[in-house]
């Protein structure tokens, strides 16, 4: 496999503020997917960053613990050549945000918590190339097992009217459909019981259909402008037409299902796709197809300052994907945990330049 034509070498003088980031900070994310690989070692993406190419920025880094973000930038030149990757049409790419919603939950269904996050089915299946019917949508990763073969799952409006009840799957219940919905979004939460246990969920499956956002929906009817479409805005928009809520959610027909995590550092977001806890502020999601978990991101979102106020130039370690995430130059940051994550996440979607640091024996002429 060899390098996309889509990657073009540059400088680590050339990265808009690299000098000035804090590269200990994403030294500790790459260092947890080092010690991961060892378990089992991540897919490498269509566009040609093969993992071996880790191996020995891999294993330095499992071994070293660099004092100053002084040697954890050294570390990464050492390691790697930054080369920058446009957007399918020649032009910058996208940056939006995800956080770990904190909800209250109810470990069991009460008149005020009436709304459940639900386990993966038993009767669901993943499905590929090899077991998939004539017929059956070549979108679907995930149907319904059936005794003539798998069959699409029931979406999300079939099953919050109730397509499985009384199967035992669910893990809590939330008070609010909204919150419920934007968990699905994000993919994890944490839930502080009314029984005063703390607990995680995490992405399990899902029930296979393609994702159609809400903010698209009411952008396209009207409703919000396009630029003003953030998580804040169509929460706002929500509180104010509940009588539309099932309408515009079932539109979505893409269902998540949940599995339970522990909370083993607090400080950290959960465990996601790449198998590695998430750091607030340091991991990206990014289209697995196409990229290699595990590789580092420099991403130059200047009109970009949810975060700190200040311009948007940081390293970022590739460890998390989403269904919406699609195409070379597309990311979503990591905010971290709870409410103030949440204000951060929700009104993020800004331009950004993405380089991607490859390792350097993977790019020809590259010299140690």
């Amino acid at each position: 496999m060899s390098l996309s034509r889509a990657f073009s070498e540059k400088s680590f003088g050339e990265l808009p503020g690299w000098g000035e980031d804090d590269h200990l900070l994403a030294f500790d994310a790459f260092r947890r997917s080092a010690f991961h690989i060892l378990t089992k070692p991540y897919r490498s993406g269509a566009l040609g960053v093969d993992y071996n190419g880790f191996a020995d920025a891999y294993a330095e880094a499992r071994t070293v613990s660099p004092a100053n973000r002084v040697e954890a930038r050294s570390f990464f030149e050492r390691h790697f050549v930054p080369a920058r990757i446009d957007a399918e049409d020649g032009g910058p790419g996208l940056v939006t945000g995800f956080y770990e919603p904190k909800v209250e939950a109810s470990p069991v269904r009460t008149r005020r918590f009436s709304v459940p996050l639900l386990a993966r089915p038993a009767d669901l299946v993943d499905v590929d190339d090899g077991n998939r019917p004539s017929g059956l949508d070549p979108y679907l990763a995930f149907a319904r097992a059936a005794p003539n073969g798998p069959v699409e799952y029931f979406d999300r409006g079939e099953i919050e009217r109730g397509a499985l009840a009384g199967k035992g799957l669910e893990i809590a219940w939330l008070a609010d459909k909204v919150d419920a919905f934007f968990i699905h979004v994000q993919g994890a939460a944490r839930l502080n019981m009314t029984d005063g246990r703390l607990r995680r969920i995490t992405y399990a499956a899902k029930s296979g259909q393609r994702f159609t956002g809400p903010g698209k929906i009411l952008s396209e009817e009207g409703e919000i402008p396009l630029e003003k479409v953030t998580m804040q805005s169509i929460r706002a928009w929500f509180k104010a037409h509940p009588e539309r809520l099932d309408e515009i959610l079932w539109r979505n027909r893409s269902y998540i299902f949940f599995r339970e995590m522990g909370v083993d550092d607090p400080d950290l977001g959960p465990i996601a796709a790449a198998k590695v806890p998430l750091t607030p502020g340091r991991s990206i999601a990014v289209d697995r197809l196409l990229h290699t978990f595990g590789t580092p991101f420099h991403i130059d979102a200047p009109s970009l300052t949810a975060f700190d106020g200040k311009p948007f130039r940081r390293l970022m370690i590739a460890q998390d994907t989403g269904s919406a995430i699609n195409g070379p130059a597309r990311g979503d940051l990591f905010a971290g945990s709870g409410d103030a994550a949440g204000e951060i996440a929700g009104v993020v979607r800004n331009a950004a330049d993405f380089y991607a640091l490859i390792p350097r024996s993977l790019v020809s002429g590259a010299g140690r």
